[in-house]
């Protein structure tokens, strides 16, 4: 496709203007979503019927008015996405106000505009499936996985020809015509409301506007808004209350107890680009203070982002709750490394019921106290959002969410591999703690953790009173990444500082002595006030230079304590003043951490399983890799092709693909439309790899839908037949390919049956749901046996750790017989093992159940394997969610990359 136009170039006359639709745009998409971008302090409001496309937002949401549920955007089906993003990858995507703001954007550089047709030229409303839509309802609502393009009309049927190899519907809806007027046109004869009248012909003209009307110079609405100040009091703690005490409630707290219940549901591995998710440590804690992505496999350059948000700080005053959502961010953001302070941009979505008295003025007060500490920092805004449903009728009572400021700072990272985690890495004293504190004589507990579990607010809450301070901090932290000084690092916030500790323990999964020296405070506003500040772990002998240097940039840095013993029962001792205020075994305090996690997850997965993973979690020391081998990076001279195939819903086809090139291979992206179609054939590949992800949203079952388009089409089944009975072919199946690759009995054995026209096979096995009824995204240990499977030549005796991300992958074999002839002729090649290296079906490491931890299987000649894991997702070190020490610091490569090194050699030896 030629070039488009850019920045201020004008457009070419008589461009197209085209709409990419994802399938997620029936009309239980359109009617919910009109209406719903009004702006928060809209003085309109709603009743009535929610799907009403003519009616705004209500000020609160309770029994007189219906459910928001409806009236919300919403994107579809995940899948969708899939569908769309390959045929263009960069557009301006159609979100909250539906369809009409994007026209302007698209076409107002020079005076254009559009007449947009509906239908036009193609059937805009067939993709819809509903004819009695009316005109507002199409161009208005807020359905989502739908992009707006600009082209030369000589390019549509290009562009046409993309979207049916994805299977993207594609329509062109207007052209260009440089009158500065936006015309839309209905040609459906239907009953259509609030339009102009019907023009000869039968088209009817539903918007004809003068662009000028809508992007001139429209007047500044003013609000007129009254300020509210809130019925503080003091704290007041119980008598005697004892930081144990307090902990026992603290530490299950919802904002301060463990997340491990959202972060094993969600895949935290796709793309292969995933530097630093949200769990860190041997254990897998769910501690991470910042997220980082590279922008390719194949350098370690990325991205990373971190979030702030302290909404309690701000009811007992906005400004400080803004600050402190600056100051969170970045604390957070300073463990990954950054091109410069000043690089830093922030999103900020704003929860706030800014219509319920003194809440506008109190958002008001926010938004200043976040833009000036941010133009003292150097660092600025650049989006955000905001959300209006933070009001509620329960009864005769309006609940009112506190106002609310999420800020997301984000920033070039030009080393991936240079994140601090918080996890302990220095056992038994050999790691020192420092703490930096940024308001260091401060112990204020408002708004804190522990004031919330007195059913309390208090009325003095921290702040940040020294924007510069926080700058200078920032800047030597980031220098001591980059010198590999830190070796841990954690944040101060929800829980305070004693939480901060204790988190980082629970990681390490190790013991800690620390003493805090604070005259005229107590030892409960030392340990839980949460002011801004920075926990780190430094080798000792680096201690006191790393001290040094934060006094002179301006920062109070103080050596605290210590590291103790690995283990459970290692104990964490926490002296204030002199007195010992804390002595408990870590194991013990990490259960009180994990309980309300593991008392949600009951909700959402199996009680039997949850429970197993709280009793192993109490008493698991970490898993234990061994290597047979080592990795190198060994780039062939030849180049065999390998076709990597992927069907609607799929997902692992991009890091597939790298792990292939990284092996030298010759990578050609193919689809199932390819195949089906006749546009390309598998007579020129020497491999053939089904990539993971969700085919057809595995609706009809984990990759039924693939396996029924390969088997009921006569020119894909007779292609893959071919390929099969090739003997200079391999292949391999991932996760979704694994499954499909037993459906087709190429592995697990197979039974034809009498009538092999059709191509049916009875599989050997089938891949059932998970013991856990749930997706499992995990980061589990795998060893590998002996087997003659091409692709595992000379790994077998090595344990590595590896990415398994999975609804449905228990291997649940026909018969006995059948799991009897597959382990004895070594066809089981890959298991699930524990921390001792046995294989196990004990949950979580073994993620779905499936019996002797068997996680992969190979076929007799060895050219055909399917596992369930993603070794794609772990060839380099940076992918792995943790790995030995000793392991990171020398491999520049990772074990998994042998795998396909082994295919290419084999294809270069036959």
């Amino acid at each position: 496709m030629s070039a488009a136009p850019r920045g201020g170039d004008p457009l070419p006359p008589h461009a197209s203007c085209s709409q990419m639709w994802g399938p997620s745009a029936p009309p239980c998409q359109l009617l919910p979503g009109v209406g719903t971008a009004c702006p928060p302090m809209s003085a309109a409001s709603r009743c009535g019927d929610p799907c009403h496309p003519r009616q705004l937002l209500p000020r609160v949401w309770g029994p007189s008015v219906p459910t928001p549920t409806p009236a919300a955007p919403r994107g579809g089906d995940p899948c969708h996405p899939c569908q769309l993003l390959p045929g263009v990858w960069v557009c301006p995507s159609f979100r909250v106000a539906g369809c009409d703001p994007i026209a302007p954007p698209l076409h107002t550089r020079g005076g254009a505009a559009t007449p947009c047709n509906l239908p036009g030229p193609s059937p805009l409303r067939g993709w819809l499936g509903d004819p009695t839509l009316s005109v507002l309802e199409i161009w208005g609502a807020e359905y989502q996985e739908s992009n707006a393009l600009l082209l030369r009309p000589a390019d549509a049927e290009l562009l046409q020809r993309l979207g049916q190899r994805e299977r993207c519907p594609v329509d062109i809806v207007g052209t260009i015509t440089g009158d500065g007027r936006i015309v839309l046109v209905d040609d459906l004869e239907a009953p259509v409301t609030d339009v102009a009248p019907v023009k000869p012909g039968g088209k009817t003209t539903s918007v004809d506007l003068q662009l000028e009307t809508v992007l001139g110079n429209m007047p500044r609405k003013e609000f007129v808004l009254s300020r509210r100040s809130p019925a503080l009091r003091p704290l007041c703690l119980p008598p005697g209350l004892s930081v144990g005490g307090a902990l026992e409630r603290v530490l299950r707290l919802p904002a301060v107890a463990s997340k491990r219940y959202l972060t094993n549901k969600v895949d935290r591995s796709v793309t292969g680009l995933v530097a630093q998710q949200q769990c860190v440590g041997p254990l897998h804690t769910p501690l991470a203070d910042v997220a980082v992505v590279a922008l390719s496999p194949f350098e370690t350059v990325g991205a990373a982002t971190a979030l702030g948000e302290q909404p309690l700080k701000g009811l007992i005053d906005p400004g400080a709750g803004a600050r402190l959502a600056v100051g969170e961010a970045l604390t957070n953001l300073v463990f990954a490394r950054v091109t410069d302070l000043r690089d830093v941009k922030c999103s900020g979505n704003w929860m706030w019921a800014a219509k319920q008295a003194g809440e506008g003025a109190a958002l008001v007060d926010a938004c200043g106290a976040m833009c000036q500490v941010m133009a003292q920092l150097g660092v600025a805004v650049d989006g955000g959002k905001d959300s209006l449903s933070m009001a509620a009728r329960v009864g005769t009572d309006i609940v009112v969410a506190p106002g609310t400021l999420v800020v997301s700072a984000y920033a070039v990272c030009p080393d991936i591999t240079a994140t601090v985690t918080p996890d302990l890495k220095c056992p038994d004293g050999k790691g020192a703690l420092l703490y930096v504190g940024l308001c260091p004589e401060r112990h204020r507990l408002g708004g804190s953790a522990l004031a919330q579990c007195y059913a309390q607010l208090g009325d003095r809450c921290p702040d940040l009173e020294s924007p510069g301070t926080l700058a200078a901090c920032f800047r030597l932290t980031q220098q001591l990444l980059q010198e590999s000084v830190l070796s841990a690092g954690h944040d101060v916030s929800d829980g305070g500082l004693v939480t901060c500790l204790l988190e980082m323990a629970f990681a390490g999964n190790c013991g800690l002595q620390v003493e805090m020296v604070a005259p005229g405070a107590s030892a409960l506003e030392v340990l839980f006030a949460e002011e801004l500040g920075l926990v780190l772990e430094v080798p000792s002998a680096a201690a006191g230079d790393v001290c040094r240097r934060y006094e002179e940039a301006g920062v109070r840095c103080l050596p605290i304590g210590h590291t103790g013993p690995p283990g459970p029962q290692s104990m964490v001792r926490l002296r204030v003043n002199g007195q010992e205020e804390l002595a408990r075994p870590v194991g013990e305090l990490r259960a009180l951490w994990e309980a309300t996690s593991f008392q949600l997850e009951r909700l959402q997965a199996s009680p039997h399983c949850v429970e197993q993973e709280e009793r192993g979690l109490a008493q698991r020391q970490g898993p234990t890799f061994t290597l047979t081998f080592d990795p190198a990076a060994k780039p062939p001279l030849l180049c065999p092709r390998v076709a990597v195939l992927r069907e609607e819903g799929s997902n692992g086809d991009r890091e597939m693909v790298a792990a292939f090139v990284m092996a030298g291979f010759q990578a050609w992206d193919v689809t199932m439309q390819d195949l089906c179609t006749g546009e390309l054939t598998l007579e020129s590949f020497r491999g053939l790899v089904f990539v993971g992800g969700f085919s057809y949203a595995d609706v009809l079952g984990s990759a039924k839908g693939w396996a029924a388009s390969v088997t009921f089409n006569p020119r894909a089944r007779a292609q893959f037949e071919a390929f099969r009975r090739r003997r200079d072919t391999f292949s391999l199946g991932v996760c979704n390919g694994c499954q499909l690759m037993a459906l087709l009995g190429w592995v697990g054995g197979e039974s034809p049956q009498s009538d092999p026209t059709d191509g049916a096979v009875r599989p050997g096995v089938l891949l059932a749901p998970n013991d856990s009824g749930r997706f499992e995204s995990r980061f589990v240990a795998l060893a590998i046996e002996e087997s003659p499977a091409v692709m595992l030549r000379g790994m077998a005796g090595s344990t590595l750790g590896i990415w398994v991300a999975h609804g449905e992958g228990r291997m649940r074999f026909r018969s006995p017989e059948v799991l009897a002839a597959v382990t004895s002729g070594g066809l089981a090649p890959l298991r699930y093992v524990d921390d001792q290296g046995q294989p196990t079906q004990e949950y979580p490491l073994n993620p779905n159940g499936s019996p002797l931890g068997i996680a992969g299987l190979c076929s007799p000649d060895g050219r055909h394997l399917a596992m369930m894991p993603h070794p794609e997702r772990c060839v380099l070190p940076w992918q792995w969610a943790w790995m030995p020490p000793a392991w990171r610091r020398t491999m520049e490569v990772s074990p998994w990359l042998r795998m396909f090194q082994n295919a290419c050699e084999w294809c270069l030896s036959c």
